[in-house]
């Protein structure tokens, strides 16, 4: 009987001393104060703007990330280096069929697989899903206090945007839209 409550509590110090290693901690993304701007490329120059965020998480072991995602809310696209009529006429664009068609896909999400690296630099893997199709990316992101900032290059075609690409399209000349946007992305939580 000695023997037995003995073994017991071994097994019992032995999973608490376990648990005490993976103390995973979650920590919600404030989304009013986090922000996504993009930036997007075409022959004859450029267009850049913001999208806001509609959810988030990060996922710590002590201060080091481990994981997360992200859901973007596709219909508050806006672009902001232009004003009025050619702002209205980008905006509706971007959130037509053409592009990201947030009637039917009102959300884009980012879901963390792999994190490399340590001390706030780290080399991230993630699912990337827009218009329903899931690309696997990578890129740096790195974190102090209570943010995280990355910049993400990505290709649109992968997504099956492929308006104005002269990837697809011949003879598109100065209308060709390259294939390639960015988002710098900085995440307060």
């Amino acid at each position: 009987m000695k023997n037995r409550n003995f073994n017991i509590g071994l097994v019992v110090i032995l999973a608490l001393s376990f648990m005490s290693f993976t103390v995973l901690k979650e920590k919600a993304i404030n989304i009013e104060e986090s922000q996504i701007s993009w930036k997007g490329y075409k022959v004859t120059g450029q267009h850049e703007g913001t999208i806001n965020l509609k959810s988030g998480t990060l996922i710590f072991d002590g201060k080091t990330l481990t994981g997360g995602n992200v859901v973007m809310d596709m219909n508050t696209i806006n672009t902001t280096d232009l004003e009025g009529e050619y702002k209205g006429k980008l905006d509706g664009h971007l959130k037509s069929a053409d592009f990201f068609g947030v009637e039917n896909h009102p959300t884009a999400s980012l879901k963390i697989t792999t994190v490399e690296g340590k001390n706030g630099k780290y080399n991230v893997t993630a699912d990337l899903t827009i218009k329903d199709i899931t690309n696997i990316i990578t890129f740096n992101m790195y974190t102090k206090d209570n943010s995280a900032t990355a910049f993400v290059k990505i290709d649109r075609t992968k997504f099956d945007i492929k308006y104005g690409s002269s990837s697809f399209f011949d003879n598109l000349k100065d209308k060709a839209i390259y294939d390639e946007f960015d988002l710098n992305v900085t995440l307060k939580f």
